[in-house]
């Protein structure tokens, strides 16, 4: 027993720093766990994870449903480790309301990659956190870098707000395209291009190899319209075939030419110092809001005053500033 009192963690974080997977589905678990008894444990965890980790890319990946999400992903982690690399993948699952868990399965999605021992692969529930992005994410790639990965990929759902949560919690962010454009190209918010580090146009095989390149084109002319977030990266726009394999290596090469360009000017450490600080209060936040709904006198209030807002008689507003009184005592 360690001296914070929970049996078995230190031979836990060991293990974990070993490389053990089951060790890091453990620690996972409990990251994920909504339960208070294994929040303290996962945040033990955490503290000392934090002290192995940091030395990882982290990509985020995002896409319509139907781009070949987790076929691109697939076929660039296989890649990866056969140039020496050790490749975790986490993938937010939508929620199933009826169970709470994840509905996809990516690892049956991508069973190649996962059978592979260089390979983690970790579908998560998103629940009922914003834009669909698992709560505990952020503390996921800290427990995979900590396990030894040195690149961390998380995919999105494609939906919602979630490219944003997971665009400020990764090192670069690549949008995947359709091999279309005209209305397609009209589809795709621009909040989301404009995410963007690097954009991929998949399924550049076949029939629609001449598809891909005509997107490609109105892609690159459609960021040349907008105002790139750094002076020294404008976001190229590449093609692959997830299927057939090509181009998985250009996409590879350009994010290193994006981490030499951000570790030069050190851009990669103030944007992780940044990131930091936003999940810290991101968790006061939270923290502050499951307290609140907790809160005995809270929760008798609000039925009632939710009652009134709906019935137009209490101003949003004021119902919310009386439930925080309550919770504060006042």
């Amino acid at each position: 027993m360690s001296d914070r009192g929970f049996e078995g963690t230190e031979d836990l974080i060991s293990r974990l720093c070993q490389g053990d997977r089951r060790a890091l589905a453990r620690a996972i678990t409990l990251i994920e766990s909504s339960k208070a008894g294994d929040r303290g444990e996962a945040q033990f965890i955490l503290d000392e994870a934090l002290k192995a980790a940091g030395n990882s890319v982290r990509i985020g990946i995002t896409g319509v449903p139907g781009v070949g999400k987790s076929t691109f992903i697939e076929r660039f982690g296989l890649h990866l480790i056969g140039e020496g690399h050790k490749v975790a993948v986490l993938a937010v699952d939508p929620t199933s309301k009826v169970s709470g868990g994840s509905i996809l399965g990516d690892k049956t999605r991508m069973e190649e990659l996962s059978r592979d021992p260089r390979a983690f692969i970790r579908p998560s529930p998103a629940g009922g956190t914003l834009g669909g992005v698992a709560r505990r994410t952020q503390e996921s790639i800290i427990a995979c870098e900590a396990a030894g990965f040195d690149v961390v990929i998380v995919e999105t759902v494609g939906v919602g707000q979630s490219e944003t949560a997971v665009a400020e919690m990764v090192d670069i962010f690549l949008l995947l395209l359709p091999p279309g454009g005209g209305d397609e190209l009209q589809g795709i918010k621009k909040g989301i291009v404009e995410l963007a580090d690097l954009l991929v146009v998949n399924k550049a095989d076949g029939d629609l190899k001449a598809a891909a390149e005509r997107a490609a084109a109105e892609y690159h002319a459609a960021l040349g319209l907008l105002r790139s977030p750094d002076p020294d990266w404008r976001p190229p726009v590449l093609q692959c075939s997830a299927l057939a394999g090509t181009g998985i290596a250009e996409v590879w090469e350009t994010i290193g030419k994006h981490q030499e360009i951000m570790e030069a000017k050190g851009a990669r450490a103030a944007k992780r110092a940044a990131q930091a600080g936003a999940w810290m209060w991101r968790d006061v936040s939270e923290g502050m809001l499951e307290r609140l709904r907790g809160d005995p006198a809270v929760a008798e209030a609000v039925t009632g005053l939710e009652a009134e807002v709906q019935a137009g008689k209490t101003a949003p507003g004021t119902a919310a500033a009386r439930l925080i009184g309550l919770f504060l005592g006042k």
